[in-house]
């Protein structure tokens, strides 16, 4: 009662060791709260021991650095000391980095959404000293709005709850938790088991199911706010490469929300690189911040477009060059170099929603201009022509007078010289103004996704420095990120490093999948057998981490606190968010896996967690979209590739056909010229390559198999592509 009666009178007792501890973390949004006067604490055992020595509840507070309305929180109530007071006398406070903390912020997002009915960043949850939730919500403003209370308000209703009913309050947290450990039970598979053949029905049904939610006007599904949809264009494009009688509008969906996209205020048409969501329906008004994976995911699907081979509503020849910006602005923003002047090695998470102005917060302050802007900078002719091309009007969409450039529809080829021209010196002055921070954490997951679209990005537009920038990122993951096993022991993928130095948990499910994802595409472009190999060991570790009792989990239960907020162990969370699901990133990496090395185990395991689609597949596509891309290669095959034969311009033209083949999931390998086993080299590691060779003309040939079946041999692209043709269809 003593810390009640302190409370009460607005005064700050005093503590051994309370103070703000999060000066010295490594997080940019953990030390974005180091000034608070809050005594935040990084989130681990001991700030829990401290709450439960002090018998106070704990205060978790949730997001991350580019996060707009984070920063709105943080000033309105983290900063002010009457407020600090309060939360410091009360509750032990708890700061977490969701891109640090996927687990954590999974567990609780769960827990706010069955309290409040909805769930976002920043995320406000209040737990028990042993890390169950039993009160939860997003954004608390400094005072009472119509149907939501101020921080205040809460802190004081919260804090009497625990003095005064402290039953009830134990009563609702363990009963939380139970609900919580039931809805993961839904989504629980075993492993091991004979799947169930895939229904090629199911998938277009699926399409059918995402046409009834399509904005065919504005592309895009559902209404405002609008997310960029990476993991079902994925999907779409996939689709539209088989012959089925959705495939037409498989591609027709992902064209009108490609183009919708990159003509908008999504896509920064000054720099490249695509924006975090939409406040409207048209794409007209972002939310300012850039994340490393939307974008690793949309480049990818550009160059996946492009592949395809476009359409008129979105030519291929525009895909190619908003995926050749999205790339220049990923090495040139979010790459992060040894020394100034190096090549950048790995990638930074995000930029920052908000640019600091004179000290103040101001979002998208970067990105936005005036009319009378547009005339500073290009004169007056060209710049009432520019402000009218991109919708930068008196009356500003973002603020009263300012709005971001976009021209909303294709350019006429007047249109796009005009723009052409002017892009360089709008950029220019644009580089003058503050620009927003970056938050330089490197998440091995994140990194693995934009590795796989380097790669694929620089063999199909043809940029080999793109797939340089590739195998340099792997080697950073290998070289910092991945502790190799001792004797039976896995290895282990650590999640975060930063300054070139891994900490942290290790590696969640996504991480060890979208790792195995881009080191897989990184071989099928390079033929490197090193990064088959390591793809290799990180599938194996991930399948001892997440798989081993038989049941599949998306973390491997690193805090007790987050185990007890669940109810039991960790569970599987198969759908999408942001980016893919984990579970269905495994399925994947699983698919190429047992297709390289020929293991039927693990493939059937890519088909166990593939049985989670029947429930989810005409219901909920959205959020599956990449259990729908997988399964889409699986029923294709995939189609297993394997290019031998002397080095040479004839090898490279066949593995180019390949590498520019949209048939879903087709599975490269090739040949080194040492490794030819039937020259009586170095057996091959990639189990694929085993005993195939040259022609008896010493020519190199292309070797296709698909569900235990080869076909002949074949020597030109003619053949090749007339062959793989016939076996997607």
């Amino acid at each position: 009662m003593q810390d009640a009666q302190s409370a009460d009178s607005g005064a700050s007792q005093p503590r051994p060791g309370a103070a703000n501890a999060l000066a010295g973390e490594p997080s940019a949004y953990l030390r974005q709260h180091a000034d608070n006067p809050v005594h935040w604490r990084p989130f681990g055992d001991e700030a829990f021991g401290f709450a439960a020595a002090r018998d106070v509840p704990v205060f978790l507070s949730i997001g991350y650095a580019a996060c707009h309305w984070c920063h709105v929180m943080a000033h309105e109530s983290f900063e002010d000391q009457e407020t600090a007071d309060y939360l410091n006398a009360n509750f032990v406070a708890i700061k977490v980095d969701r891109e640090e903390r996927p687990d954590v912020d999974a567990v609780y997002m769960a827990a706010t959404q069955a309290i409040s009915g909805e769930g976002g960043w920043p995320m406000s949850v209040f737990l028990t000293p042993d890390g169950r939730a039993f009160h939860a919500g997003t954004y608390f403003p400094p005072r009472p709005m119509p149907g939501r209370p101020s921080f205040r308000q809460v802190l004081e209703a919260v804090h009497e709850a625990w003095v005064e009913r402290r039953a009830a309050v134990e009563h609702n947290a363990e009963s939380l938790a139970r609900g919580i450990a039931d809805s993961q039970s839904a989504t629980a598979i075993t492993l091991g088991v004979t799947p169930d053949p895939l229904d090629a029905e199911m998938l277009s049904a699926a399409v059918e199911a995402l046409a009834r939610s399509e904005d065919p006007v504005a592309g895009g599904f559902g209404a405002a706010p609008k997310f960029p949809p990476s993991a079902v264009l994925e999907f779409l494009i996939r689709h539209a490469a088989v012959d089925s009688g959705t495939a037409p509008a498989a591609r027709d969906m992902a064209a009108r929300t490609l183009a919708a996209m990159s003509r908008s205020a999504l896509f920064d048409q000054l720099d490249g690189g695509f924006a975090r969501y939409s406040v409207t329906r048209d794409w007209s008004v972002p939310h300012f911040e850039k994340m490393l994976y939307d974008n690793a995911q949309l480049l990818r699907v550009h160059v996946h477009w492009v592949r395809l081979g476009g359409s008129a509503v979105y030519p291929a020849a525009e895909a190619a060059a908003v995926a050749e910006r999205t790339a220049d602005w990923l090495l040139s923003s979010l790459g992060l170099a040894a020394a100034p002047g190096d090549a950048p090695e790995a990638f930074a998470s995000s930029l920052d929603a908000d640019t600091v102005v004179e000290g103040e917060h101001h979002e998208g302050a970067s990105y936005l201009w005036t009319p009378a802007d547009q005339e500073q900078v290009l004169g007056p002719a060209d710049g009432a022509a520019v402000a009218l091309l991109m919708n930068v009007g008196i009356r500003g969409t973002v603020t009263g007078s300012a709005s971001p450039l976009h021209p909303g529809r294709a350019l006429t080829a007047a249109e796009r010289e005009l723009w052409d021209r002017v892009r360089p010196t709008l950029l220019g002055a644009r580089a003058l103004r503050p620009q927003p921070a970056r938050d330089e954490k490197v998440v091995a997951g994140w990194n693995g996704l934009a590795v796989a679209a380097l790669a694929d990005a620089g063999a199909i537009l043809g940029r080999p420095g793109l797939v340089a920038a590739a195998e340099r990122a792997a080697g950073y993951l290998e070289r910092v990120h991945w502790r190799a096993g001792q004797g039976s022991s896995p290895g282990i993928l650590v999640r975060v490093s930063h300054s070139g130095a891994a900490r942290g948990i290790g590696g969640l499910l996504e991480d060890y999948a979208f790792c195995c994802e881009g080191l897989f595409a990184l071989y099928a472009v390079t033929g490197n057998q090193r990064w088959y190999l390591l793809a290799e060991n990180i599938l194996l570790a991930a399948c001892r981490r997440f798989a081993a009792d038989g049941t599949l989990v998306d973390s491997s239960g690193e805090s007790a606190q987050v185990v007890n907020a669940q109810g039991k162990r960790p569970g599987l969370d198969p759908f999408d968010n942001a980016a893919p699901s984990g579970a269905a990133a495994f399925a994947g990496a699983l698919l190429s896996y047992s297709a390289l090395s020929g293991s039927t185990g693990h493939r059937i395991m890519a088909g166990n967690v593939l049985s989670l689609l029947p429930a989810v597949a005409t219901r909920a596509p959205r959020v599956a979209g990449w259990l729908l891309a997988t399964a889409q290669a699986a029923l294709a095959g995939p189609v297993e590739a394997a290019v031998a034969g002397p080095d040479g311009p004839e090898k490279s033209v066949l593995h180019r056909a390949l590498l520019l083949s949209p048939s879903p999931g087709l599975v490269v390998a090739m040949t080194a010229d040492a490794g030819r086993a039937s020259d009586g080299g170095v057996p091959p590691a990639v189990p694929l390559l085993a005993g195939r060779m040259a022609g008896s003309d010493g020519s190199p040939q292309v070797y296709l198999c698909r569900g235990m079946v080869c076909q002949r041999p074949v020597t030109s692209v003619a053949e090749l592509l007339e062959t793989l043709a016939a076996m997607t269809g």
